[in-house]
C-alpha cells in the first residue's frame, strides 16, 4: 500500500512503514501541514496490526532543510504584528511540536534515515525517533539557535547532555553524521550509499521481535525521560521559541529576509556574520554582496 499526499508519501511493506517527507524541490522544507500528515501516518502505522518499524526519510537529496523559510520568513506567513500574541503562537508551534513528537510517541519503533541535511526543524524531527542512522557526510544541526529559533522537541540535550548541548546550541554549528555517531547522537552512521541497506538490516532486525516486546521496551525507556521532565522543558522551549521569532532580534531577521530574500538570510545567519543585539539598520544591498555558500 502507497499513500501520497501533499507533502509526504506513505508505504507499509514488510511489516514496516515507510513516511517519506516529499517536497523534494524544496529540501523538504516543514510546513504545518507536513507536520499534520506526519502524525497522521504515525498513527495509521499504529493502528495497522501489519506494521512492527516506522522508518522516516526524505524524498531527494536531503532528510529536511527545516522550516520553510520562504514561507515563514520572506513572506512573513504566522509572523504577528510587532504586538504579539504569545498564547496565539505558542499553540500554533505546539500543534507542530506534538506532531513531530507523535514519532516519540509512537507505541511502535521509528527510525530516522538522513542523508543530506537534517538541520533546523528537520532536526526536530529527526531526532523526535528513536534511532537515528546518518550518512557520513550528512550534516545535523539547528542553526536558527543563532537568531529566529529554539528547538522546540528539546532533544538537543536529551540526547547529548548539557555541555554539547550548549556546544550546538550557542553556536548554532551543524556536524557530519560521522562526529553525531561520537558524540553519541544518533546510533550509526554509514557511506552515504551504504545508508538504505544499513536502516533496513536495521529495521529487519527489529521487526523480528513481537510487537507486544517493541512496545513494553520503548514505553519503559520513554518514561525515564517523562520522569526527567521531557514535557515540560518542551512546553519551555515552544514558548521560548516563539519569543525568538518575535524578539528585535528576530524581527530584524524578518525585516532582512523580505529586503533580501530568505537564503541571503539564512547565509548571513549560518556564516556567522554579526547580529546585533536589539535588532538594528537590515543590511543594505552592498553589506550583502559578498555573501557566498549555498542559497539553500
Amino acid at each position: 500500500m502507497t499513500v501520497s499526499t501533499n507533502t509526504i508519501s506513505y508505504e507499509v511493506r514488510d511489516h514496516r512503514a515507510y513516511i517519506t517527507l516529499d517536497r523534494p524541490d524544496r529540501l523538504n522544507a516543514i510546513t504545518a501541514e507536513m507536520g499534520r500528515e506526519i502524525a497522521a501516518a504515525v498513527a495509521a502505522a499504529n493502528a495497522d496490526d501489519g506494521v512492527r518499524v516506522i522508518i522516516v526519510q526524505g524524498a531527494g537529496r536531503a532528510f529536511s532543510a527545516g522550516y520553510d523559510l520562504k514561507l515563514y520568513a520572506e513572506q512573513g506567513e504566522d509572523v504577528q504584528p510587532e504586538v504579539w500574541d504569545p498564547i496565539k503562537d505558542f499553540r500554533m508551534m505546539k500543534a507542530n511540536t506534538d506532531n513531530f513528537f507523535t514519532l516519540w510517541r509512537s507505541a511502535k519503533p521509528t527510525i530516522a534515515k538522513v542523508r543530506g541535511y537534517a538541520v533546523a526543524g528537520g532536526s526536530d524531527i529527526a531526532l523526535s525517533c528513536d534511532l537515528v542512522v546518518m550518512a557520513e557526510d550528512a550534516r545535523i544541526g539547528y542553526m536558527p539557535a543563532r537568531i529566529w529559533g529554539c528547538p522546540t522537541t528539546a532533544m538537543w540535550v536529551y540526547r547529548l547532555g548539557a555541555e554539547r548541548a550548549k556546544r550546538m546550541l550557542l553556536t548554532g554549528d551543524t556536524i557530519t553524521g560521522t562526529q553525531a555517531r561520537e558524540w553519541g547522537l544518533v546510533i550509526d552512521v554509514v557511506p552515504e550509499a551504504e545508508l538504505d541497506d544499513a536502516v533496513e538490516k536495521l529495521a529487519e532486525r527489529m521487526a523480528g521481535v513481537p510487537i507486544n516486546q517493541l512496545i513494553m521496551q520503548k514505553m519503559m525507556i520513554n518514561q525515564a525521560y517523562d520522569n526527567m521532565g521531557l514535557q515540560t522543558t518542551q512546553n519551555l522551549a515552544v514558548l521560548f521559541d516563539g519569543v525568538t521569532r518575535h524578539s528585535p532580534e528576530g524581527r530584524w531577521f524578518v525585516d532582512f529576509a523580505q529586503e533580501h530574500g530568505f537564503a541571503a538570510a539564512v547565509r548571513w545567519r549560518d556564516q556567522g556574520r554579526f547580529i546585533p543585539d536589539g535588532g538594528g539598520p537590515v543590511p543594505t544591498a552592498a553589506d550583502v554582496a559578498d555573501l557566498t555558500g549555498p542559497k539553500e
